[in-house]
């Protein structure tokens, strides 16, 4: 009989606050000297006080609402005691039993996965361990950055459902402007609590595997922590309640320490930071400051004829949606600037190894090009000519006009194109008109090619198929 898995997500997203979150030292501290990001707060000196960065609060109270959830309320700090070489402070100021968001969901391939709170909290510093070195560096950089913390119930099965999840959660954190949500920066972590059970049975043992920095981190983690302890219980063993790392390069988790209980952390409410009220007048005033989440994205798109996968994949980036949307604005038909967005665009940026950011691909230009050969002007070889000349900021609708690329129409020079390849190839004219038609495609493509590529191809096609006799 074989086991099912019960998941839960944990997930740190550090929000994109230009000071932490309990003092005024700068957040942004990527590519900085060690230790250069602190102050007396951070450092945890003697007669220091928190103040709470309203910004934070305002964000985490906007990613709430992006994830269906009720902010409205009472909001209060707390102590979680604990001691780590890089929280100076000795004890984390994070959320307990009030935390700012809480109750909400995300649709997820047409399954609901609750949220069960979303809190806040400041970051720890970080740890870094020299190969063969008897001693650790210590970076407080990171220590006391604004982090929000999303805690989903049990309901993700499979690790394919855990990574869709992580997918929308970073789009709708980035749409909203709330983090960069850049997990190889470290922006965004995941912690994966998982247990095992038979149909039927009461659900087993968790355990949780920490500070995964990667979606695919996060799947191979799943998968194997499954297959491991599907081996321990089909050997007569049991699971205990262990928090585990993940070793990337051997692709397995190992244990870490034995999992501390709630009781162990102590907590208490913070007394240096009284409760917040978030009124309805508050709620109102963040709400009007969010832009379009991704689902509202993806269901525009559908609307205006976008395929399902594309309109996926454009809803998901704030990039690609905010190019696209632009480049709409110059009346493109949406699947079709879809395509080439997607397509011949993509494979443009994969072989120079750019973003779409770092091009000088120009949104209107696209829409242009596309509507360029939905009129007729020129065809879809001539755009995809242009396409690495447009991709470098040229206007096409220039290009077409300097370089004469106009779509010829003109069937008398089309008809003598068409003669001379009939001449040249008497024997497919023969198979033609002997009843093979598909035979006709040789000769299409030689007579397209003596037109530069610049003739019709619907007025070649009825040219030549008058000529054969068809």
């Amino acid at each position: 009989m074989s086991y099912r898995a019960v998941i839960g997500l944990e997930v740190h997203l550090q929000l994109k606050t230009r000071s932490k979150i309990f003092s005024a030292c700068p957040q942004e501290y990527h590519g900085a000297e060690p230790n250069a990001y602190t102050d007396p707060f951070t450092l945890g000196l003697p007669g220091t006080l928190p103040t709470l960065n309203r910004e934070a609060v305002e964000l985490a109270m906007m990613f709430g609402l992006g994830l269906n959830c009720d902010v409205s309320g009472f909001t209060q700090f707390h102590r979680k005691n604990y001691f780590y070489p890089d929280a100076p402070k000795n004890f984390q100021l994070s959320q307990y039993d009030r935390p700012i968001a809480r109750d909400g969901f995300l649709e997820i391939g047409g399954e609901k996965i609750r949220i069960k709170r979303a809190h806040l909290e400041d970051d720890a510093g970080k740890l870094t361990h020299p190969t063969y070195a008897p001693y650790s560096l210590l970076d407080l950089n990171r220590a006391g950055s604004s982090l929000l913390e999303m805690v989903t119930e049990a309901d993700i099965r499979t690790a394919e459902q855990a990574r869709t999840f992580l997918e929308s959660v970073q789009a709708i954190a980035q749409a909203l402007g709330v983090s960069d949500a850049t997990p190889e920066e470290g922006k965004m972590r995941c912690d994966v609590n998982i247990s095992l059970h038979k149909e039927g049975e009461p659900w087993g043992t968790k355990v949780e595997v920490k500070n995964l920095n990667s979606f695919r981190s996060v799947a191979r983690a799943i998968e194997f922590e499954s297959a491991r302890q599907a081996r321990v219980l089909d050997a007569g063993g049991k699971i205990t309640q262990d928090t585990m790392g993940w070793d990337e390069g051997g692709q397995k988790t190992f244990v870490m320490r034995t999992k501390e209980g709630e009781a162990d952390y102590r907590y208490f409410p913070e007394p240096d930071l009284p409760p917040l009220d978030i009124t309805p007048e508050w709620i109102e005033r963040v709400k009007a400051r969010m832009p379009e989440l991704p689902e509202a994205k993806r269901g525009r798109y559908l609307a205006a004829g976008v395929r399902e996968s594309d309109a996926q994949t454009l809803s998901l980036s704030v990039p690609l949606s905010r190019f696209y949307d632009e480049a709409l604005k110059t009346g493109a038909e949406p699947q079709k600037l879809a395509n080439w967005l997607l397509t011949d665009v993509a494979g443009q940026l994969t072989a120079a190894e750019i973003g779409l950011a770092e091009s000088k691909l120009q949104p209107a230009h696209l829409g242009a090009l596309v509507r360029l050969i939905d009129a007729g002007t020129i065809s879809g070889k001539i755009a995809k000519d242009l396409l690495p000349d447009v991709m470098a900021g040229q206007d096409p609708e220039v290009l077409v006009g300097q370089r004469g690329l106009n779509v010829v129409t003109d069937t008398a020079a089309i008809d003598a194109a068409i003669d001379a390849v009939m001449q040249a190839d008497p024997a497919t004219v023969e198979k033609v008109r002997a009843g093979n038609a598909k035979a006709m495609n040789a000769l299409f493509g030689p007579v397209m090619k003596a037109m530069g590529g610049q003739a019709k191809p619907e007025v070649v096609r009825e040219r030549l198929s008058a000529k054969l006799g068809l």
